[in-house]
């Protein structure tokens, strides 16, 4: 089991600490609807170091990411960052990324903690670029800060205008005392904020100066536990529940980063999946009376049919309501479409809707 470098100070803070992609991670501390409440309401910082970090290095890096990303990279300037997937050559994904432009020839990778190793070998399988890889996933920490209050509270850590990174940009710049630290604009949440990366060396100071800083914020620590309700109600996709190495992009509603303007991995495939439509698609849903969808519940019809599986579900503290993202039949995406989850013996009325759950 590896640990990440704040294990102690998540331990002395009396977070609960699960197994989680072979890391020891804090899964909760006060509990998930209070936890995400702060966020929601105020401020609170995960640690996510378990996340994995690769560098693309060189004239070739721009061609190797074109190559094995779906999205395309040339749209992204230095500063910036853009989502993306890993298509694999059966249609399905090998995993879901965040891809920066730190300097005109160089990318940071951001991927899966679960996926690390799985990433690094297919990326270098395809390095016919002459590309400098480094997989520095080891060496690094991240802290996402993440809540409306935090431009305000952590703006005294830092020179850089917090309010002008926009969405997806991020500035390489010192924070809390620490030079070259990224401040990225970039979440999981849906309640803004940032994600800040810096050497595990610098972690404890990091973590001490943010919790200092947003005291008078109510900044909590957060766990994973409400890191996944709140990515859920913002209805975004997590690897191995809602996409994986069976679905493709173009079935999981991700079209909207596989660009056909370029050729990538299975670019063939996928391109027709968009032009002729796919059988099943990816959908949210709310139930209709009360009632919590889990992942791996059965999604029925009227008749009691199996039409598809439950792949995220939970209790939605701020939207109040049982929510869900499953598979269905394509006939029955469409917004309003009435499908039903089969809760222990009892098959619950659901109702389809367009995401994101939360709206801000």
């Amino acid at each position: 089991m590896k640990q990440i470098a704040l294990n102690d100070t998540h331990v002395a803070l009396g977070a609960k600490m699960v197994p989680f992609a072979g890391y020891n991670m804090p899964v909760q501390y006060e509990g998930v609807t209070v936890e995400h409440d702060t966020v929601r309401k105020a401020l609170g910082v995960f640690d996510v170091s378990h996340m994995g970090e690769f560098l693309a290095i060189g004239e070739g890096a721009q061609d190797l990411l074109q190559l094995v990303c779906s999205n395309d990279i040339s749209k992204i300037k230095v500063g910036q960052a853009q989502y993306n997937c890993l298509p694999n050559a059966d249609g399905g994904i090998v995993d879901d990324l965040i891809v920066y432009r730190i300097r005109e020839n160089e990318y940071l990778l951001v991927v899966n903690a679960s996926n690390i190793e799985k990433d690094w070998e297919w990326i270098k399988k395809h390095n016919s670029f002459n590309v400098d890889l480094k997989n520095i996933s080891d060496d690094y920490s991240l802290l996402a800060i993440q809540g409306p209050k935090a431009v305000e509270a952590m703006q005294s850590l830092t020179s850089t205008d917090l309010s002008a990174i926009k969405f997806y940009h991020f500035e390489v710049a010192p924070f809390a005392g620490i030079e070259h630290v990224i401040i990225s604009a970039t979440g999981y949440t849906g309640s803004g904020g940032f994600e800040i990366y810096c050497k595990n060396s610098e972690a404890q100071q990091l973590w001490d100066k943010v919790m200092e800083a947003g005291a008078s914020a109510g900044i909590k620590p957060i766990g994973l536990a409400a890191r996944d309700t709140l990515r859920l109600e913002m209805g975004y996709c997590l690897y191995g529940n809602d996409i994986d190495e069976t679905t493709s992009p173009i079935e999981a509603n991700l079209g909207w980063i596989t660009k056909f303007t370029k050729d990538f991995v299975n670019s063939d495939q996928l391109k027709e999946q968009k032009e002729k439509g796919t059988d099943r698609k990816l959908v949210g849903f709310e139930l209709d009376d009360r009632g919590i969808p889990r992942q791996g519940y059965d999604i029925v019809d009227s008749e009691g049919n199996s039409i598809g599986i439950v792949t995220s579900g939970t209790q939605a503290p701020t939207v109040g309501k049982g929510i869900g993202m499953g598979y269905v039949p394509s006939a029955l995406a469409a917004p309003g479409s009435k499908i039903f989850i089969q809760v222990r013996k009892n098959a619950l009325p659901a109702t389809v809707v367009k995401l994101p759950f939360y709206k801000g």
